[in-house]
């Protein structure tokens, strides 16, 4: 019999559903079939079910933050399970020591993380048993019973896990040492609370605070430009004053002389210039690109975004979203006719099918194995949702990748664009710009039908698609070279010069990932590049996140703006490793070589040692010169132990998390609960609708009773519970089956429906 690991409840159903099947508490069971002759169980993780230990669990000295207990450097790294998480953990636990389970299938996503989840679990259970790794890139029926029919032999994936524990350990040296110094050496100049650091991070809120410096020193100029009116053989068009390539001049003098001379002169057409352009259709979307594009068009936050994406992928509608490659093989490129046949369902995409191009396949644009990595480009499965199943954000996403798929087999966009020079009185040049769109081509898909066009679509993948969008250009009036006529009309009109804009979150998200053009080092440019800039597709919008948790960043329509407190972190770490796109460059590097087995985990773990240590040391001794150009944050309340010196890892790693304490995992997602003010509830919100009202039925619900509740799956009982004019006493207990809180009364006999939660 087989044991099969997946990384989510959600997750594992989907693995069952091909085969015959019946749900148990906690796992389900696979009947004998010929995929499995002896049958299998089916369980899950809950996300990351287990996690590094806290730094007192080495030596309870590190229990209070101090200066001279720096830096921590565990000699050999340990894994707990996360408290909030054993109950799962010792239903695997009992299951991989089943004596009829021979074999264990590692089903968790197909990439480093879901390596790490499951493998980790199975060490801690001290089982010892084959495995094999089952690796597909979605989870409808057909790719899971491929999956299960071409497993891999867990060598194949081994290295992958040593890259994950390797980045997970050597980020906690980083993050747990870096957090610590600069938190104390803020302690000395007064500022209390916790100055959180990483290896991603840091570098990220760097380019963040570079861009709000670059707009605070920013000096607004005025300029003034000259505007023409010209009538021309019946025609009337605008014109700008220009000189070479400026159509800015510095003073209203000269500005105004230009209009005079040029005011009721005669105007000829001097030269007109056409240039024929073609546009291939984008790539297929990575989920950086999507990220960026939902943002752009939606406002969605890329956390967001992912949160949606993961929904649909378990929903088995859209391939594994957190992929970084914008190609397909042949073998997914196949069903593509079939997938848009099936769309022609949705009235929003009907317009577009059948499309001009029957396949793909030969078009090395989209279909490239050798650009393929874990994971093929997102796109629509086979199983398509019917219309009406989708709404809100899920629908538009899924839209969104429908249309990216259904523009690749369009034809290319071709269009004229025209530069015509008008000369007034044979001395002054005006130039006005025009341009006719001669194909549409795939436009028609990712554009809307309006005069000022507004991308459906992502575009960061085609330069060309940006340089087409980057002005509105009418057509130019029906005039030939030579015609003649006179200026209308001449107005000088003032402006001034803007500083740069600040970054969106999705337009953050595509920085993260190509922060390496930022590099004056050009081999390590390259490094950065073809590791994908700073952090993963899968971790960027946690990062991001991460920023706006601790207080770092905040987010204002939509636009990122850096706060004191990240401006001062930035200034205090300087030329610190920790601020510097180079040290991600060197780290991704190594841990790829680690994840092709072409680098010892020992010897990169040597090197972040003395990372760390070079961390501290290097914080120690630039304290002494630091200096601000903003207002040091207010200090937070601290207890007695934080104000004088020292602080718990306790309280430290929940201050690192934003301010909020987790109180356990989501029973639906695995993702943590936290005390969200007006509720307890899910940080997976809103793809994940999980939530406890601090009020149910006239009863107050403590947050020591929602742990419990997430922990044992029920509170203990709970006297005073009102309905009418009658009180009862009851415990919460969750209903995993059907994804409700109940009411469990003493004698476990009797049960109401849903608790109404109450304000």
């Amino acid at each position: 019999m087989q044991l099969i690991i997946a990384e989510k409840p959600d997750q594992g159903a989907k693995l069952a559903a091909p085969f015959k099947h019946r749900k148990t508490q906690g796992y389900i069971v696979i009947d004998k079939c010929p995929a499995f002759p002896d049958g299998a169980y089916v369980s899950w993780a809950v996300g990351h079910i287990c996690e590094l230990v806290p730094p007192e669990e080495y030596d309870p000295g590190y229990k209070r933050w101090s200066l001279d207990r720096l830096p921590i450097l565990p000699g050999k790294f340990k894994h707990r399970v996360t408290p909030s998480k054993a109950k799962q953990f010792n239903l695997l636990n009992d299951l991989l020591k089943r004596p009829e389970v021979k074999e264990i299938i590692i089903a968790s996503d197909a990439g480093r993380e879901g390596e790490y989840i499951v493998r980790i679990v199975i060490q801690l259970s001290g089982v010892k048993k084959p495995m094999k790794r089952l690796w597909i890139s979605s989870l409808t029926p057909r790719a899971v019973e491929q999956g299960f029919a071409n497993l891999k032999e867990e060598i194949e994936t081994r290295n992958l896990y040593y890259e994950a524990v390797s980045r997970s350990c050597a980020d906690w040296l980083v993050g747990m040492n870096g957090s610590r110094v600069y938190s104390l050496l803020f302690q000395r100049r007064g500022v209390q609370g916790v100055f959180s650091t990483g290896r991603v991070q840091s570098p990220t809120l760097a380019l963040i605070v570079a861009r709000e410096k670059e707009i605070s020193n920013f000096k607004t100029e005025p300029f003034w430009e000259v505007k023409a009116k010209f009538a021309i053989h019946g025609a009337e068009y605008e014109g700008t004053w220009f000189k070479g390539e400026e159509t800015r001049l510095k003073t209203p003098e000269e500005a105004e002389a230009i209009r005079s001379r040029c005011e009721g002169k005669e105007a000829v057409v001097d030269s007109i210039e056409t240039e024929r352009k073609e546009f291939q259709p984008p790539q297929l979307f990575s989920l950086s690109s999507l990220q960026a594009s939902a943002n752009q068009i939606f406002k969605y936050s890329p956390q967001d975004t992912l949160s949606s994406l993961q929904q649909l992928y378990l929903d088995g509608f859209i391939s594994y979203p957190r992929s970084d490659s914008a190609y397909v093989t042949d073998e997914e490129a196949k069903q593509f006719p079939d997938i848009l046949k099936k769309l022609e369902g949705f009235q929003e995409l009907k317009p577009f099918l059948p499309a001009p191009k029957p396949t793909l396949i030969g078009n090395k644009r989209y279909v490239n194995a050798s650009k393929v990595g874990d994971h093929y480009a997102i796109i629509p499965t086979e199983q398509v949702p019917p219309p009406g199943k989708l709404q809100g954000m899920a629908l538009n996403l899924y839209l969104l990748i429908a249309k990216r798929l259904i523009a690749a087999h369009e034809e290319k966009a071709i269009i004229d664009y025209t530069n015509l020079v008008t000369l007034v009185d044979g001395l002054d040049p005006f130039m006005t710009k025009g341009k006719v769109i001669v194909q549409e081509g795939w436009r028609k898909v990712l554009y809307d039908n309006t005069p000022k066009k507004k991308p459906k679509s992502g575009k960061e993948d085609d330069k060309s698609e940006k340089e087409d969008d980057e002005e509105d250009l009418s057509v130019l009036p029906p005039v030939q070279k030579g015609d003649t006529g006179r200026t209308a009309d001449v107005q000088v009109k003032e402006g001034r010069t803007q500083p740069p804009k600040r970054y969106t979150e999705g337009q953050l998200i595509t920085l993260m990932k190509t922060a390496g053009k930022h590099l004056d080092n050009a081999e390590l440019e390259k490094v950065l590049q073809r590791t994908e800039g700073l952090g993963t597709e899968a971790t960027r919008a946690g990062i991001i996140g991460g920023l706006k948790d601790r207080q770092y960043i905040e987010v204002r329509k939509n636009m990122v703006y850096a706060t004191n407190k990240g401006t001062v972190l930035v200034e205090a770490l300087g030329e610190s490793v920790l601020a510097s796109a180079e040290m991600t460059a060197k780290w991704e590097q190594r841990l790829g070589e680690i994840g092709q087995g072409q680098e010892s985990p020992k010897a990169f773990m040597e090197q972040a040692q003395r990372l760390a240590q070079k961390i501290v040391s290097d914080a120690v001794a630039a304290e002494k010169d630091w200096t601000f150009t903003v207002e040091l944050p207010k200090s937070e309340e601290r207890p007695a132990y934080a104000r004088s010196g020292g602080q718990t890892a306790a309280e430290g790693q929940r201050e690192a998390r934003g301010g909020s304490p987790e109180l356990g995992a989501c029973p639906i997602c695995g993702r943590p609960v936290v005390d969200k003010k007006k509720l307890y509830g899910c940080t997976g919100y809103p793809d994940c609708g999980f939530t406890v009202s601090k009020k149910i039925l006239g009863k107050a619900i403590s947050d020591t009773q929602v742990k419990r509740l997430l922990d044992k799956g029920q509170t203990l009982m709970l006297k005073g519970f009102k309905k009418g004019e009658k009180s009862f006493d009851a415990a919460l207990a969750w209903n995993a089956e059907q994804k409700k809180l109940d009411f469990r009364f003493a004698d476990r006999s009797e049960k109401t429906d849903k608790a109404k939660q109450g304000k």
